[in-house]
């Protein structure tokens, strides 16, 4: 144990987080009556892909300390704030991420919103693009991007080294999401500064992709989604849909939520994507 660890503070202060929620707080349905307030441990547990025999631990202060990684999940599973989310890690032990630098924590309003949103694809991107949470309808649209690691995470570096990635456009809207891609990468970085993780991206992608070099020597600045969007589903085809954005108050987050209007071929498609699932359609 790394000295510093508070443990009985740590457990209290997660079980109060947790009796404080509600299954629809996070998207889960009330179910059954429950006989004592707030998630179940297995909930929060399963929400933050650890066992429920360690959850149960931490709340009892038994338990190891936990990893950063493991805090970060915690702290999106109990929705906590940018303050108690400090507090996790302080009484854990470990060093609260930089606010400036930080790109893991989710912002609980968005996440709040984020969970009442089952029929539509919808995800939170931090300023760099990386995907931080989608729902179910995302992922089948998207695919699983929460998942990527390193430089990888983000779709500007996606965009300008891996040609498959932008097979989700139509061929003849692609050199305007280079530019919307680079133009928040620029203010990204204006924010940020060189020596942020927005500036290290930016090295990578002049050092790798001569097409991102002379978008960059544009100086186009701006936190750009277009309102309509076409995409193409490998299975279902072109999608024509509208985008919504929701930004946090600093504008590091920003929730995007994908519809289409009520009878036409991509609400259809939508509702198809919907039974589905993120499963893989098949011939």
């Amino acid at each position: 144990m790394m000295a510093g660890m508070e443990r009985h503070d740590l457990a209290d202060f997660v079980r109060a987080r947790r009796e404080a929620l509600r299954p629809s707080d996070v998207g889960l349905p009330a179910g059954a009556r429950r006989r004592a307030p707030g998630l179940r441990r297995e909930e929060v547990a399963a929400l933050t892909g650890m066992s429920t025999d360690y959850y149960a631990r931490l709340e009892q202060g038994r338990s190891p300390q936990p990893s950063e990684q493991m805090l970060t999940a915690l702290a999106r599973a109990l929705r906590l704030t940018d303050d108690e989310r400090d507090y996790l890690f302080r009484t854990a032990g470990r060093t609260a991420p930089d606010r400036a630098s930080a790109s893991s924590h989710v912002a609980a309003p968005l996440l709040r919103v984020l969970d009442r949103l089952d029929d539509s694809p919808a995800l939170i991107l931090s300023e760099l693009g990386e995907t931080l949470v989608a729902n179910r309808m995302a992922v089948a649209l998207f695919g699983d991007q929460s998942a990527r690691t390193g430089l990888a995470r983000s779709d500007a570096y996606r965009w300008f080294t891996d040609p498959g990635s932008r097979t989700v456009y139509p061929e003849d809207d692609r050199p305007r999401q280079s530019r919307a891609l680079v133009a928040n990468l620029r203010a990204a970085y204006g924010r940020s500064g060189p020596r942020s993780r927005a500036g290290g991206l930016v090295t990578a992608l002049l050092d790798e992709s001569p097409e991102f070099a002379d978008l960059w020597a544009s100086h186009e600045v701006a936190r750009r989604f277009e309102d309509h969007k076409m995409l193409v589903h490998p299975e279902l085809g072109p999608l024509d849909l509208d985008c919504q954005v929701l930004f946090t108050e600093d504008q590091t987050q920003a929730l995007l939520v994908l519809t289409a209007p009520p009878r036409t071929p991509a609400w259809e498609k939508l509702q198809l994507l919907a039974v589905v699932g993120s499963q893989r359609f098949t011939g």
